[in-house]
């Protein structure tokens, strides 16, 4: 199993004036993923989020290219574009010109994303999130698969066959993984025979575990024909030393999570469905406390602890664990010790 370095640039204007300056952040973040190559990771994932709601980066392909520059050997993925605010052409053509520019390290996943508020000054619609990101995803797998391309669809159609220029390194396309956060979600990277990635807190919701998300992902993928898809899960990590210094892991990890609230869909009654589940989520925050956010939220203990907590995702088929170090305002230089200690400590005792 392999590691990734991953973060959303957390920071939330619930966060006052502990709040960092953005375009410093975003130059740390850009340090911090160079640094996860020289530490041994083999990826580095950033989001898209717009105008400050909660994260501040915009752009993961023009970020990851900037990465591409500084690395060699780093695989470069998005967690992930909020496709719905996206044109799936684009989309192709960009990460195409990621992986031209970085020698065939491009990653692509992307997701529905879970704040209205970014919605609204695109021009996009929140209630017809679920329609639209599965028609793009067809859009943008036709897209890959066959050249030139034809789609005509509800939200999208090609006036003619195009040909997408350039074309990816990777053949026939970059890794393409779908964000689940819902089983339709799972479906649909079954149907449309890509990869999946799980937050380890949203699969236990579902499944119990996210390893047996895993399972289910793998189960119904090969029932559609892919025998080998590829299953990830992100997870909040903190290597600690002593058990004060895991409770003040979880500790930031419920002050970062009270304040992803706020963009969180959280009106049963307003909500569309499609999305509903999210208001089980706020629920489940707003009650929580820091003993309770367990290994199925957060990957902290000693040494042996996380590496046991990672061995069950390891034996339960997932391929790749991308790691949050720096969520609810842990400093650059503090966040570039735990990864270095994660690596040393941790990583080593992996394949892969």
């Amino acid at each position: 199993m392999k590691f990734g370095y991953f973060t959303l640039a957390d920071n939330s204007p619930g966060y006052g004036a502990r709040r960092r300056d953005p375009n410093q952040f975003l130059r740390e973040v850009a340090e911090e993923c160079v640094e996860a190559e020289r530490m041994g990771f083999a990826s580095a994932w950033v989001p898209e989020h717009h105008f400050g709601r909660f994260g501040i980066l915009p752009s993961p392909a023009m970020f990851l290219t900037h990465v591409a520059a500084r690395t060699r050997t780093l695989k470069l993925g998005p967690a992930t574009v909020v496709l719905p605010l996206n044109h799936p052409l684009r989309t192709v053509e960009e990460f195409n010109l990621l992986d031209l520019l970085s020698d065939g390290r491009a990653v692509f996943s992307a997701g529905r994303g879970y704040d209205a508020g970014e919605y609204g000054p695109f021009g996009a619609s929140f209630k017809d999130s679920r329609d639209v990101f599965d028609e793009q995803m067809e859009y943008m797998m036709a897209a890959w698969r066959k050249s030139p391309f034809e789609f005509h669809g509800t939200y999208y159609s090609t006036p003619e066959p195009l040909t997408v220029l350039p074309h990816p390194v990777q053949k026939p396309h970059p890794d393409v993984y779908v964000a689940c956060f819902s089983k339709p979600s799972i479906e649909l990277a079954a149907r449309l025979r890509v990869n999946t990635i799980f937050a380890p807190f949203a699969a236990a919701m579902l499944y119990g575990s996210v390893e047996a998300a895993a399972q289910e992902s793998k189960k119904l993928a090969r029932d559609a024909g892919l025998v080998d898809q590829k299953v990830m899960c992100s997870y909040f990590v903190s290597v600690a030393h002593s058990d004060a210094e895991a409770d003040r892991a979880r500790e930031r990890l419920l002050y970062y999570l009270h304040n992803v609230i706020p963009v969180l869909p959280q009106d049963r009654s307003t909500t569309p469905p499609h999305i509903a589940y999210f208001v089980d989520i706020v629920e489940r925050l707003r009650a929580a406390k820091p003993g309770q956010l367990g290994d199925r939220s957060i990957v902290t203990g000693d040494a042996e602890h996380c590496i046991e907590v990672l061995k069950k995702c390891e034996a339960g088929g997932l391929s790749e664990v991308i790691c949050y170090f720096n969520f609810g305002l842990l400093d650059h230089r503090e966040t570039l010790r735990a990864m270095e200690r994660f690596a040393r400590e941790v990583m080593r005792h992996f394949e892969g």
